[in-house]
């Protein structure tokens, strides 16, 4: 929802140009949301989903903080500080699922080393 506003705000501002970032991270997430929602990562178990949100997390995240900063001290209208303030709180959003994420891709990782080919000598 925060990535659709910050969208909203960049078309309505004079630094358009920086829009394409947040519709992509907002494609994004509307996708990896439908494919939790339906199960497609229990079906496709060789897209490794836990890495591909924590990818998401971090390019969000670094991304948002970068225009962010353009946008609020590059333009001076409404739209485009509005924007910004959006961008900020979206890098902390961000932040704050890059760190849950990468606690869910640990254990993942844990999980499908335990699956290796050592683990199952030993038991």
């Amino acid at each position: 929802v925060l990535s659709f506003i910050i969208f909203i705000c960049y078309i309505a501002s004079l630094a358009a140009s920086f829009m394409m970032a947040p519709l992509l991270e907002f494609l994004l997430a509307l996708f990896l949301f439908f494919a939790y929602a339906s199960k497609l990562n229990e079906k496709f178990k060789g897209v490794h989903w836990p890495l591909a949100d924590f990818l998401r997390c971090v390019t969000a995240a670094i991304i948002y903080f970068a225009i962010s900063i353009a946008a609020v001290s590059k333009y001076s209208d409404g739209a485009s500080k509005a924007a910004g303030v959006f961008g900020f709180a979206a890098t902390i959003v961000f932040a704050i699922d890059f760190y849950i994420t990468f606690n869910d891709l640990v254990t993942f990782l844990k999980q499908g080393s335990s699956d290796s080919p050592e683990g199952r000598k030993t038991e």
